[in-house]
Parts: structure tokens; sequence; C-alpha cells
């Protein structure tokens, strides 16, 4: 289970702010500067971490943690998530529009799962699963359902 995720925006307030809207959450200053914690406080401890953008992960060394840095950052990014929300589809089209991102519904006919694209930035794409949209997704991610799609799993690589 994925508990939290980050992710970088050009404008990290008003992206906070918008997915603490989406979430029916609330945004909080995050300990980097210029970043927020988006936290809708469900059941799972779910979170959204917005970095101003081009921040990245460094690893530490010997045994001090991970670090976060400034770097350069392409526009687009293969990060994305699937994020069941308590938001319409409607309401989810209609705050879409306001920020004039990219928002694009598919249903199982052209997607496995129905989903809501929502485009962060109209460069960070998440897929909103709207309530009702979540059983959809549960039912494929299924074990029989996925080798059905996917084919058998590979084997471990021995190393």
């Amino acid at each position: 289970m994925i508990h939290h995720i980050s992710i970088d925006a050009y404008n990290p307030l008003q992206v906070a702010s918008v997915l603490a809207e989406i979430l029916k959450g609330k945004a909080y200053h995050f300990f980097y500067p210029g970043s927020y914690n988006v936290m809708p406080f469900d059941s799972y401890g779910t979170g959204i971490v917005v970095f101003p953008q081009g921040t990245v992960w460094i690893p530490g060394t010997n045994t001090k943690p991970a670090q976060l840095l400034p770097s350069t950052s392409t526009d687009l990014v293969a990060i994305h998530a699937a994020i069941s929300v308590p938001t319409t589809q409607q309401q989810i089209e209609q705050i879409g529009q306001r920020e004039g991102w990219r928002v694009l519904t598919r249903d199982q006919g052209d997607s496995i799962f129905g989903l809501v694209e929502f485009w962060v930035e109209n460069r960070i794409l998440l897929e909103l699963l709207p309530p009702g949209f979540e059983t959809q997704y549960l039912q494929t991610m299924q074990p029989e359902m996925l080798e059905q799609i996917l084919g058998q799993p590979i084997q471990p690589i021995a190393v």
C-alpha cells in the first residue's frame, strides 16, 4: 500500500491547495522550504507532498538519510499515481477547468478501469478515482484479473 507520494510543481502552494480541495483535506507547510504536505486524514494516512519544481531526492552517504536538493527538471515526468478521492467526477472536472489543467474522464472501454486523468499543472498525471470508480479498480487489481491482462509474473533475477 502506498501511503504517501511526493511531486514537484511550479506553484507548490496552488497545487497543494487544489489537491487538498479534491481530497477534502488540508495543506500544511512541509519541512523543505517552499513545500507543502496535503493530508486528507483518511484511515490510511494518505499524503501528497508538493515540492518546488526541480526538487530531487538524493541518497545519503554511509548512515546519513536521503536529502532534498534543488535541481533542474523536465516539464513532464514518469511518476503518476492512482488515488481514490471523495470528490465527484463533475467536481474534479470543474476544478481542473478552473485551474486550466487537462482533465479527461476515461471509462473501462478505453482503459482497464475507469478513472479521471487529472493533469496537475498540465505535466503530472494523477489518476483520480471518484466514488464508485474504486470498486472497478480493486476488481481489476486482483491476481487473476492482472494475469489475464499482463500475463504470468516474471521470475526474479538472481543476483
